[in-house]
C-alpha cells in the first residue's frame, strides 16, 4: 500500500518527551495531527470510539505511551510499566484491525534495552542477543503487543531506541552534576542484592569495570527523521534499532559532558554513591551501569544518514552550543 506522507498523523502518548517533539515536527510539516493521551490530548485512552475514528483513514499512527522506566522498580511501578504499554498498544492495534481504511504504517516505540548487557560486541537486529530480567521482559511484552494482531494492510515498525538525548533528557541532570564536580566516570562495582530484587529480575550484577560500559544514544531530532525515512521506505518493517552509529563508553560520555559545560573538577562516581543517589531521586542504576552497545544496522543498510552521528555534536546541539564541525 502506497504511503501518503502528507496525511493525518495519530500520536498516542503525545505529551511525553518524544511525543511533544513529534507533534511539533508534523504540525510544522502542515499535517493534521491527532493526539491521544491521559490528559491534555485531543482524545482520551478511555474513548475507544474516538480512537477508532482518528485511526481510520490516517496515514501514520505512532505509539509512544508508557510509564517512564526512570523510577524505582517497586512492585506497583513494575506493574504500571507493563500495563501502560500493553493496554495502550493494544488499543491502537484493535483500532487499526477494525478500521475500514487502515493506516499503511504504524510506528511504535520499543527499546534497545531488549538486548543483553554487551561488552564483547555490538548488538544489531540480525545478530543481537536478547537479554533477561525485568527491563527486557517489558520490551518483549511491548513488542508482542505491537505484532500480536493480523494487520495485513498495515506495515509495523518497532523503534528499538537507545537513550535519547535532547532538551529535558538525562543530560539535564548530568550537566548539573558535572557543574558540581560530580561529572566523573560512573563506576560499576559490588552492591548488596536482595532476594526480592533477584526474584523480580531487577538486580544489577557487577559488569564493566573502569567506566567501560558502553553507552548507545541517539539525538531527539533523529527520531522524527527516522520515522520520516521509514515512512518513505516501504521495504522497512519489524524491529529497527535507533542509535547513533558511534556509541561511546561511559568514561568518554562523561568527559564530553564535562567539556561541554567547562567543568574542570570532577570526581568519579562509584557504585555505592550512585545507588544512594538513585534512591534519593527515585531511579535505578541500571540506566547508567548496563552496557548498552547497539548499532543501527537496518537503517544504515537502507541508506539512512544521521544528522548527529557523533556525541559531541549531539550534546552541543542539546545544550545550545555551536555544533562541532567535522
Amino acid at each position: 500500500m502506497k504511503v501518503d506522507s502528507t496525511g493525518r498523523v495519530v500520536i498516542g502518548g503525545a505529551s511525553g518527551f518524544m511525543g511533544q517533539a513529534l507533534t511539533e515536527h508534523y504540525r510544522e510539516q502542515g499535517r493534521e495531527v491527532v493526539t491521544i493521551g491521559r490528559s491534555g490530548a485531543d482524545i482520551s485512552w478511555n474513548d475507544p470510539a474516538a480512537i477508532a475514528r482518528a485511526v481510520d483513514g490516517a496515514s501514520l499512527v505512532i505509539g509512544l505511551s508508557g510509564k517512564s522506566v526512570n523510577c524505582r522498580y517497586t512492585r506497583a511501578n513494575r506493574a504500571e510499566i507493563f500495563r501502560s504499554r500493553e493496554e495502550t498498544t493494544g488499543a491502537l492495534s484493535r483500532a487499526i484491525r477494525d478500521a475500514k481504511n487502515p493506516p499503511p504504517l504504524w510506528v511504535n516505540a520499543s527499546s534497545a534495552t531488549i538486548y543483553r548487557h554487551a561488552e564483547d560486541r555490538p548488538m544489531t537486529e540480525s545478530t543481537g542477543d536478547i537479554g533477561n530480567g525485568f527491563s527486557v521482559d517489558v520490551v518483549k511484552a511491548w513488542e508482542r503487543a505491537i505484532f500480536a494482531e493480523e494487520l495485513p494492510n498495515t506495515r509495523r515498525v518497532a523503534l528499538r531506541a537507545t537513550i535519547v538525548l535532547g532538551e529535558g533528557s538525562v543530560l539535564t541532570l548530568l550537566t548539573r552534576l558535572a557543574k558540581l564536580g560530580l561529572g566523573g566516570t560512573q563506576l560499576d562495582g559490588r552492591w548488596p542484592v536482595t532476594y526480592a530484587r533477584r526474584r523480580a529480575g531487577t538486580a544489577h550484577w557487577p559488569g564493566a569495570r573502569g567506566g567501560k560500559q558502553r553507552f548507545s544514544w541517539v539525538h531527539l531530532d533523529e527520531i522524527a527523521r527516522v520515522i520520516d525515512f521509514v515512512e518513505a521506505h516501504e521495504e522497512l518493517s519489524g524491529p529497527i534499532n535507533v542509535a547513533s552509529p558511534y556509541p561511546v563508553d561511559n568514561r568518554s560520555f562523561m568527559r564530553v559532558i564535562r567539556d561541554a559545560v567547562g567543568a574542570k573538577i570532577h570526581f568519579p562516581m562509584p557504585r555505592w554513591m550512585q545507588e544512594i543517589g538513585a534512591i534519593a531521586i527515585r531511579t535505578e542504576t541500571e540506566l547508567t551501569l548496563k552496557s548498552r552497545w547497539v548499532l543501527p544496522e537496518t537503517l544504515l543498510d537502507a541508506g539512512y544518514e544521521f544528522r548527529y552521528p557523533h556525541l559531541e555534536d549531539a550534546v552541543a546541539a542539546t545544550l545550545g552550543a555551536k555544533t562541532h564541525k567535522r
